[in-house]
């Protein structure tokens, strides 16, 4: 197999960038669209009521989904600063002992989640009419978390070391696999909420073997040997110590996501519904912010391993234009036709009318995620996970609780709620930026002069 890796040390910035990130986009642009197909499929051939059950487990799947996207994160900025730094011998030994620490923590997260269903869903306050499916939807899926976690370690190495397109294209089999297997369940096997849990832990098994397949099989440095798994004791703690924040911060996102899901369960199933599809068409507009914060950690990680400091910083400044740019472009045309968009879930009225309110509320917000995504990811490129995640969750969970707290004593608009979201994102992206300029930037000369 050819080397597919990519060295972001060297060529334009702006064009490395663009290569780099528009495959994470549209790679994950294809998986909320078989995430999507859940929802639509459940909402327009099941009802209204399966569409609320599949919505509020969400927040719940990504609590620990959300766990291993952060732990590849963190873990990726360690790839890619050995691959920046050609020290080959470290990043073999780092890849093998994250590879296996992720199927061991998979194992043990997707056990805990299956026992822990019920307590999860009397979590966010699931209405009695909705929990018998959620509960029935919830234990299926989180089968798949070990495959969600083998991926997306996997395909943090192949991001790592440059080569985004692989994992864009295993997405997209995946995707298309996914909503054939919905369709079949669903609409010809009758299996309601199961058969699309079931449809997506098929189409995730078949992305983590194509992505292993490659990792195994490539002519890279960042081949992988079964054979060779094992626990480094000393990179363990270097990848805990740069995944662990990120994973953690990811976690207790998600646990405060599990309590704003609360407030929105209290105004019924059809809110649920309605909120459940908002957050689909959110996602899709904010992808545009994680692919170029994943691009920014790993441009700057990159280059700080190659000694290319000015190189990083300038990298920074790219994503952010890019990402203002992509978010008028993307986020303009959602906004205007919220209601259309709304109406591929759910044909219910009301239903339709919690989602479009949503869209309208968070639309104008995104500037503030994709900064927030941006810088985040910039910071923990330069090594400084921890404080990453001190800032996020300062602004996405103090913040933002303490606001819903004080806004839902005085309203019951649940508008007051959807806000709860952008004011998280602005005060997480204050606090990084903060820091990021009263601390990392001030290195610039210094780091430059190492050089």
């Amino acid at each position: 197999m050819k080397k597919t890796s990519m060295d972001l040390t060297r060529g334009s910035i702006v064009k490395m960038i663009l290569l780099f990130a528009l495959p994470i986009f549209v790679g994950q642009v294809f998986q909320n669209l078989y995430n999507s197909a859940d929802a639509i499929i459940v909402g327009k051939f099941v009802g209204t009521t399966a569409l609320a059950s599949v919505s509020s487990c969400t927040d719940i799947s990504f609590l620990l989904t959300g766990f291993f996207t952060g732990l590849s994160t963190g873990a990726g900025v360690l790839f890619s600063r050995h691959f920046g730094a050609k020290d080959h011998q470290k990043l073999h030994d780092t890849i093998h002992t994250a590879v296996l620490f992720s199927i061991i923590l998979g194992l043990i997260m997707a056990t805990l989640g299956i026992v822990l269903t019920p307590v999860l869903l009397k979590i966010i306050g699931c209405p009695e009419d909705v929990y018998p499916l959620s509960s029935q939807y919830l234990r299926v899926y989180l089968i798949g978390v070990l495959f969600t976690a083998m991926y997306n370690v996997g395909s943090g190495i192949l991001r790592a070391v440059g080569d985004s397109k692989s994992p864009f294209i295993y997405l997209v089999i995946s995707s298309f696999v996914n909503v054939a297997l919905n369709l079949l369940f669903v609409v010809v096997f009758r299996m309601g909420v199961i058969g699309v849990a079931v449809a997506t832990i098929i189409s995730q098994g078949m992305s983590v073997i194509l992505v292993f397949r490659q990792l195994m099989h490539a002519n890279d440095v960042y081949r992988l040997n079964l054979k060779e798994l094992k626990i480094n004791r000393e990179i363990l703690l270097q990848v805990m110590d740069l995944g662990l924040p990120a994973a953690l911060q990811s976690c207790m996102l998600s646990v405060s996501n599990l309590f704003v899901q609360r407030y929105v369960n209290a105004f019924g199933s059809l809110a649920m519904a309605g909120v459940g599809a908002a957050k689909k068409i959110d996602k899709f507009v904010g992808l545009i912010g994680q692919s170029l914060g994943q691009a920014s950690a790993t441009f700057v990680s990159q280059n700080l391993g190659a000694k290319r400091a000015d190189r990083a910083f300038k990298g920074i400044r790219a994503c952010l234009i890019m990402a203002f740019i992509s978010v008028a472009v993307l986020g303009i045309p959602v906004y205007y036709n919220a209601e259309i968009f709304v109406n591929l879930f759910t044909s219910d009225a009301a239903a339709i009318g919690f989602g479009v309110a949503m869209v309208h509320v968070m639309m104008p917000c995104f500037y503030v995620q994709s900064v927030n995504q941006v810088m985040s990811n910039a910071v923990r490129g330069f090594g400084k996970s921890r404080m990453v995640m001190l800032c996020s969750l300062s602004g996405m969970i103090g913040v933002r609780q303490l606001y819903l707290a004080i806004s839902t004593h005085f309203s019951s608009d649940i508008r007051f709620i959807y806000a709860g979201y952008p004011i998280g994102w602005f005060f997480s992206a204050l606090f990084v930026c903060i820091y990021y300029f009263a601390v990392i930037h001030p290195m610039k000369k210094t780091l430059v002069a190492q050089a």
